[in-house]
């Protein structure tokens, strides 16, 4: 019968460790001698400056390669998505619901407004690289001659939007029954959304729920038309100044003075028909204001 193994000591294990860390008999230490220990050393030194250079190099290659002004490859929508403003969001869409009667109430709408519309004001666009651009005509720009390197951007200014603007109105309509939302559509870089220059893209707003509650709308610029003048986008560090076109839609509300609405941009390359987002070429909102 073999026998036992013995069982070693914490003296013994500890003997054995420091005797791994420093063989005074051969002169190793941990396992190698100095020379190996040197060896090793420049050859792990020379493996990740090698690794370091090979890797150095391909990002250099990469950036190299790619136009610091717009992504080689874009998985956005061929569509542009659509939003509207004042965006009170409730459980599932926009709900813009406001009290005429309670301060406090239409003028978290105007606020929303007003803040949003800070870049359109006649200060800040007096700042941007803004060139005179001609009207119903995409601007095509082929070279970087705007100041920086970049390309010049057609202003579009708060006071375009008329009675909507804030600037007449500073409730924009939502102490009263008359309120006005803005339409945004948003940015793809190169896109145009014509074919030809006959039939700019507009907004067109339909009412889904509610008809009776709505006796007319309008819409500022006339028309709801977005100018093809501000297309095509050519990106944010092109463009950094560009403001997108705005159209401004005012409701005049009676009766319940409530309804649901789809607001859409109507061209012939704007989709709106897509289930998986229904934020493409359109928004729906309900609209409601109490008394």
């Amino acid at each position: 019968m073999a026998t036992l193994k013995q069982k070693r000591t914490c003296g013994q294990r500890c003997e054995d460790f420091g005797h791994f860390v420093w063989n005074s008999e051969e002169g190793k230490f941990m396992g190698r001698t100095p020379e190996k220990w040197v060896y090793i050393s420049l050859y792990y030194v020379a493996f990740y400056v090698v690794m370091t250079g090979l890797f150095s190099l391909a990002i250099w290659v990469l950036m190299y390669t790619l136009c610091p002004y717009a992504p080689d490859y874009q998985d956005r929508l061929s569509s542009p998505g659509v939003m509207v403003w004042p965006d009170i969001y409730g459980e599932e869409m926009v709900e813009i619901n406001y009290n005429t009667s309670c301060q406090k109430s239409w003028m978290k709408m105007s606020n929303n407004l007003h803040d949003f519309l800070i870049p359109y004001n006649e200060t800040n666009q007096a700042h941007c690289n803004n060139h005179n651009c001609t009207k119903g005509k995409y601007f095509i720009q082929k070279t970087y001659s705007a100041p920086n390197k970049t390309k010049w951007v057609c202003p579009f200014t708060q006071s375009m939007l008329g009675p909507c603007s804030g600037l007449e109105d500073p409730t924009f309509g939502y102490n009263c029954s008359m309120p006005c939302i803005i339409i945004k559509m948003n940015r793809i870089i190169s896109y145009l959304p014509t074919n030809d220059t006959k039939t700019p893209p507009y907004v067109n707003c339909t009412i889904t729920e509610g008809h009776e509650n709505i006796a007319h709308i309008e819409y500022f610029p006339e028309g709801g038309k977005y100018d093809l003048s501000y297309f095509p986008y050519y990106g944010r560090k092109a463009q950094p100044t560009y403001v997108n076109p705005l159209v401004a839609v005012r409701f005049h509300l009676i009766g319940k003075k409530s309804a649901k609405l789809q607001c859409r941009v109507v061209s012939e390359k704007i989709e709106y028909q897509n289930i998986h987002d229904p934020y493409e070429g359109k928004v729906d909102f309900y609209l409601k204001a109490m008394k």
